[in-house]
């Protein structure tokens, strides 16, 4: 069996970083409302989150960005390289696709089931609708033009990419990097040179010093979460999220089955694995995920938990889940179309079954191209709106309780890039799926 020989440095003995980012959101929830409801104009605390708090917050997030493009390019090289013949790269790139789209259109379909059935825009007050569209008509602004620049045609053309370095700076074609690597990956296998072995082994040292930084910085992770959940309660407080409650639960209710229910049966009945085996092995990706609200971010845990604990081969979860943190966004796709028909009953509108039908695909496809960032579905979602004809500007409405949520949605495309990989390793028939170690794992979580 393979072994990954660059995972990030292992967690020091005691407690498990996940564990700390579950202590690091609690606190920062409990001392951001507290501060809501004492403090909310004493200029010291304003201060604090101004000058400490946001800015760590963003520094931890950059930190882990500056390094996501030579992890992606590096990862997917390798991946590339050690399938060692072109067909078994179709073949792997055929299996990815078709159940990256099958179980993203069965999230879609939860989402708009659940926002069919609770009719979550009925309830909103109509006085609280433009209080809270006009406190966030800036913000909204800004995402609805972004969202006016999108096209569902450029997002296909830029997957292949006419300048690689300025793909490399935006985070709209970070496809284009993928695409990219692909083909580096498929001239590695296809002109084994010195020359080639060279620059092979130059990819594997980038990728070891990448994995072994990012695995230092993400010891800053419950300290990070500490911060943004301090940020965002101490903003909100209760009233935004009471009046959002119905979205809330909407959201956080199709999350559930989808995560709950949907994954652990496909992981069981296509991958071969426990439910139990799985998330026991996977939480430190999906609470990674959700405290960085980033799939492209937390991709590094994603390889090391699938390859250490999961024992998945390294060439089947090196190319699955670096594309998948580009492309497999389960959450991201089910959160926009919760939200599309949200805003749709916001305004009275009715969508027949034909438009929620286009809905459901838009957003199969909105959600391939979604950045890998937080937020980055907003302006996605924006663009559905100008499709489908309802006004883009009330994504003003769910701007205050979107980063919750974002950190929700995210844990949930991680879970689902890890099935994906557990899936295809599996129905590969790749021998270094070893059967032996996942029974033992599953005797220990017995």
């Amino acid at each position: 069996m393979h072994s990954i020989e660059s995972s990030p440095s292992t967690p020091a003995k005691g407690m498990p970083l996940h564990y700390k980012v579950l202590i690091g959101f609690v606190l920062g929830t409990a001392l951001g409302l507290a501060g809501h409801a004492y403090a909310l104009d004493a200029a010291w605390i304003h201060s604090v989150i101004d000058y400490a708090s946001k800015p760590f917050g963003q520094i931890f997030l950059n930190l882990l960005f500056m390094l996501v493009v030579p992890l992606i390019f590096s990862a997917l090289v390798l991946g590339v390289a050690e399938l060692g013949d072109i067909a078994a790269l179709g073949r792997l790139g055929w299996k990815t696709l078709t159940y990256t789209a099958v179980v993203t259109a069965a999230a879609v379909g939860i989402g708009l089931l659940c926002v069919n059935v609770l009719q979550p825009g009925l309830h909103m007050d109509p006085a609280l609708v433009q209080k809270t569209m006009s406190s966030n008509v800036l913000k909204a602004g800004e995402i609805v033009s972004k969202g006016n620049e999108l096209r569902l045609m450029d997002l296909l053309v830029n997957i292949v990419p006419h300048n690689i370095v300025g793909a490399m700076g935006d985070d709209k074609q970070k496809l284009g990097i993928v695409f990219f690597a692909l083909m580096i990956g498929i001239g590695l296998v296809m002109k084994p040179t010195a020359g080639t072995n060279a620059f092979k082994n130059a990819m594997q040292g980038l990728f070891e010093i990448c994995m072994h930084l990012i695995g230092m910085f993400i010891k800053l992770a419950p300290y990070a979460v500490a911060c943004f959940m301090f940020n965002l309660t101490f903003q909100l407080g209760f009233d935004v999220i009471q009046s959002l409650i119905w979205f809330v639960v909407t959201v956080l209710l199709a999350l559930a089955i989808h995560g709950f229910v949907v994954i652990p049966l496909w992981v069981k009945l296509m991958g071969g694995m426990s439910a139990r085996v799985f998330f026991r092995e996977t939480q430190e990706a999906t609470l990674t995920a959700f405290a960085t609200a980033s799939s492209t971010a937390t991709l590094p845990v994603t390889l090391r938990v699938a390859e250490d604990n999961l024992k998945l081969p390294r060439k089947v979860s090196r190319f699955v889940l670096t594309v998948g943190a580009s492309a497999n966004h389960h959450g991201t796709a089910l959160f926009e179309g919760i939200t599309v028909l949200f805003l749709a009953q916001v305004y009275g509108l009715h969508l027949p079954l034909t438009q929620q039908l286009m809905v459901l695909v838009l957003c199969i496809l909105g959600g391939i191209g979604t950045a890998g960032i937080p937020s980055g579905s907003l302006p996605v979602i924006a663009m559905i709106c100008g499709i489908i004809g309802i006004d883009p500007a009330g994504i003003g409405i769910i701007i205050g309780v979107n980063t919750f949520l974002d950190m929700c949605r995210t844990s949930l495309n991680v879970t689902g890039d890890l099935a994906t990989a557990v899936v295809v390793a599996h129905r590969s028939g790749e021998k270094d799926l070893d059967a032996t170690a996942l029974e033992k794992l599953d005797d220990i979580v017995r």
